[in-house]
């Protein structure tokens, strides 16, 4: 059977084949209702479907928006990553997916292959940007946006949410139940001081610790951003003989790690140890007992990064930083720091 052509829909709907594209591709020019009706009937009859390489030779650009994320198995990254596919499929987008694994290399491995294959867009969720990854995105011609992260190294549009905020009002909320102070699980040593939202929630654990007049030196502790690792991290600083009272977790992964430890050590949460994160993920809500955290809206960030990845036109208010977007957070209080219900 031969294969459908656009020239078989323009005959049979009674127009030119530049119509019958106009009408696919929802533009460049606009086509009336009544035309536009016969050539999506004469589609539907004819089970015309485009080739959408052919498009993409054609206009340089493919239907596809590249995402490159530190870790998708980390709860956050991965519930981030689906709010960018539900964001971007609202716009007749799909979504390539590159996991760096806090690696240099793969973040530039992804970056020129994401870029190569002439994404509509590029969403980059990055780690520590580096000179060389930055040089790759000016070496082409595709609109980046940053999202969660804001390195150093690159100057392009950016989403974030308000984290050195959102973990003042966590620790904050802590040292309102009586501890006399709050130790923190930080990042590691790899991790940037500027422009990496954890390094912004240990100023926000600091600044907190600050306004109630409190040292923060010794109270900081390294630890990796998953589970696996801060549990391991967790049983020694829980074991040991100046264990904290409370504990304020620059990522819910972390928390759930210390939550697993202070379980195993028989340290009662939040009796004997209080505990709060920041990210919110969903199994916040679900473990024993349930955290206290921060919260950080990833359908509103994905849909802002979505929108501005595809739109020039889009401008971003806001004390003259047009080019940033804070969503704001919000603490979340539920029984691991000592409250009710």
């Amino acid at each position: 059977m031969a294969k459908v052509t656009r020239d078989d829909v323009a005959r049979l709907a009674g127009t030119s084949t530049a119509v019958v594209s106009y009408v696919i591709n929802n533009g460049p020019r606009p086509v009336a209702p009544a035309t536009r009706e016969r050539v999506l009937a004469a589609i539907e009859q004819l089970g015309y479907r485009p080739d959408r390489v052919a498009q993409a030779m054609a206009s340089r650009r493919t239907d596809l928006i590249g995402l490159i994320v530190p870790d998708a198995r980390q709860p956050f990254f991965g519930e981030m990553a689906h709010a960018v596919e539900q964001a971007a499929s609202e716009r007749g987008k799909m979504v390539l997916v590159g996991n760096t694994d806090y690696v240099s290399e793969r973040e530039v491995h992804y970056l020129r292959a994401f870029l190569g294959m002439r994404v509509s867009g590029l969403i980059l969720v990055s780690h520590a940007l580096n000179d060389q990854a930055a040089a790759e995105i000016d070496a082409w011609d595709a609109r980046v946006v940053l999202l969660h992260e804001r390195p150093e190294a690159i100057d392009d549009v950016a989403v974030v949410t308000d984290d050195v905020g959102g973990a003042r009002a966590a620790v904050a909320h802590l040292l309102e139940h009586g501890h006399p102070y709050v130790a923190c699980i930080g990042g590691t040593a790899e991790t940037p001081a500027v422009g990496d939202p954890v390094s912004d929630h240990v100023e926000g654990w600091r600044r907190a610790m600050e306004d109630a007049g409190l040292p923060t030196e010794g109270r900081c502790f390294e630890a990796p951003y998953n589970r696996y690792d801060a549990y391991q991290v967790a049983l020694g600083i829980l074991s040991g003989p100046d264990r904290p009272p409370a504990v304020f977790c620059s990522t819910d992964d972390q928390a759930v790690g210390v939550l697993r430890a202070a379980r195993e050590l028989r340290i009662d949460v939040p009796g004997e140890l209080a505990v709060a994160g920041f990210d919110d993920i969903k199994e916040a809500a679900l473990t024993d007992p349930p955290l206290t955290t921060v919260a950080t809206d990833r359908s509103v960030m994905a849909r802002a990064a979505v929108d501005l990845v595809l739109d020039d036109t889009v401008r971003l208010p806001g004390n003259g930083q047009d080019r940033l977007r804070v969503v704001p957070s919000h603490l979340v209080v539920r029984r691991s720091c000592g409250c009710g219900g």
